[in-house]
């Protein structure tokens, strides 16, 4: 019986949990073990563990390649801790730490969205956090992001996923025919949707070619090689 996508779907997720467990623990052990266990600074932060669901589950999303959670964790780290010392108040300093942290992720290119609460951790942490000053980008941010991301490439290398994620091409694609969409078509259709797509160009390309040649199979009454 063939698997479908949902049940695939469904069975990927739960073993990406199993691979977030140890993630997460091998994480933070290891933090613990980098900065001494009797540091006076948090060994893992929530944000983290936003970012482990698109690790593991999501790998292919261009918002958990290396870049982006690398990036978009550390920028956001900076402007958090930026905006917490202004001293403003606390709700106007939250506001301005996350919508200045999208911002400069958007700019450089990183939209990773656990960075939007690595920013409001640092505004609103408490003492401890607060504390750490930009010490906190260090650690436990950015040694826990890279940590992380070590942990992803094992889990993926040994479950057989493309991580850093590429789009796999079709083996012997097709002649294009003159019907068939071109890459300017796509482009034209992606800028005239009206919303965002999460969705990597050259998978989405992809994935409709094998849909236009599985469709091109069927209607010639053969099966696909």
């Amino acid at each position: 019986m063939v698997a479908t996508p949902v049940d695939r779907a469904t069975r990927e997720r739960l073993f990406a949990g199993l691979g977030a467990l140890v993630g997460i623990v091998a994480t933070g052990l290891l933090v613990g073990g980098l900065i001494g266990a009797g540091a006076h600074m948090p060994l893992l932060v929530a944000p983290i563990g936003a970012a482990a669901v698109l690790l593991f589950a999501v790998p292919a999303s261009p918002m958990a390649q290396p870049w982006a959670a690398i990036g978009g964790n550390l920028v956001s780290a900076v402007v958090g801790v930026t905006v917490m010392r202004l001293g403003l108040d606390p709700m106007l300093s939250a506001g301005l730490a996350v919508g200045g942290a999208i911002c400069a992720m958007a700019l450089l290119r990183c939209l990773h969205p656990p960075g939007g609460a690595v920013a409001l951790t640092a505004v609103l942490g408490g003492p401890v956090i607060h504390g750490l000053g930009y010490g906190f980008v260090i650690a436990p941010v950015g040694v826990g992001t890279l940590l992380l991301l070590a942990m992803a490439w094992g889990f993926h290398q040994l479950s057989g996923h493309s991580y850093p994620h590429s789009a796999k091409h079709i083996a012997n694609p097709p002649q294009p025919l003159p019907g068939d969409f071109s890459r300017a078509d796509l482009r034209q259709a992606i800028e005239q949707y009206p919303d965002m797509l999460d969705v990597d160009f050259a998978d989405l390309e992809e994935v409709l070619l094998a849909a236009e040649h599985n469709a091109a199979v069927r209607r010639g009454g053969a099966m696909p090689g």
